[in-house]
């Protein structure tokens, strides 16, 4: 958030005309806006003190790309909500967005309401993490307890950030809980991908659901492997 109360949103945009349309826009909305031009910058701004509530992120920058930049937020612990720009709107460049740690992905040519509506939905449920209500629609299995509602998730009472697939994902092995469910499925329960070959994605995704809640990611007793078929969530195993 910014000094004056109004989130702060960093838009990494090297297409000068495209940059400050997009500044001009969502200060109208009530946002701050901070702008880079290449991914540098944009790292570089995240040093500075007031956290950012949002970035928008063009896919395709000068010194990097969107990926790169999305990959080293969330390797360096940064969980902001990140939402790519791209005029590459094919299925598989949406995949390698979301892969790579973005929250929702757009592609260009682009509403400019849409994507203020989809800001917006990130930081409602961003603030739902830091408020203070009454915990319902929780799930606790081995050690670690998630609020549905919250979006908290504590492992051995330690707090721990999902992206928001990371987290549906999650919501769905819930409501799903004991069942076998294909890779094919997932995707397009979860991704909102249809026929879509590329399995592997959904494969990353346990690999990483593995390493936050299995006390032994080799070997899972919470999230495991059926060959051939998919995956199925045990919360409590036998």
């Amino acid at each position: 958030m910014s000094n004056g109360g109004n989130p702060n949103i960093l838009v990494v945009e090297d297409e000068e005309h495209l940059a400050a349309g997009l500044k001009l826009n969502l200060s109208l909305e009530g946002f701050e806006v901070t702008l880079a031009g290449n991914g540098r910058d944009a790292m570089a701004a995240f040093l500075q003190p007031e956290p950012f509530a949002a970035v928008v992120v063009d896919v395709m920058l000068p010194d990097t790309d969107g990926y790169a930049l999305c990959q080293r937020l969330r390797s360096s612990g940064n969980f902001v909500p990140v939402i790519m720009l791209t005029a590459r709107s094919s299925a598989v460049d949406r995949v390698r967005g979301l892969d790579a740690g973005a929250d929702d992905y757009l592609g260009k040519p682009f509403e400019f309401e849409e994507l203020v509506a989809r800001l917006k939905s990130l930081l409602r449920r961003q603030s739902w993490q830091g408020e203070s209500r009454e915990r319902s629609s929780t799930l606790n299995f081995g050690a670690a307890a998630i609020d549905f509602e919250t979006h908290r998730v504590t492992v051995s009472g330690e707090s721990h950030n999902l992206t928001h697939l990371e987290f549906e994902l999650l919501r769905y092995f819930a409501e799903n809980q004991g069942r076998v469910v294909s890779r094919e499925e997932l995707l397009e329960k979860v991704w909102k991908l249809r026929h879509f070959p590329n399995t592997r994605t959904v494969d990353n995704f346990i690999s990483r659901l593995r390493k936050v809640f299995e006390t032994d990611p080799k070997h899972p007793r919470h999230f495991l492997s059926h060959r051939g078929t998919g995956y199925r969530f045990e919360p409590n195993p036998s």
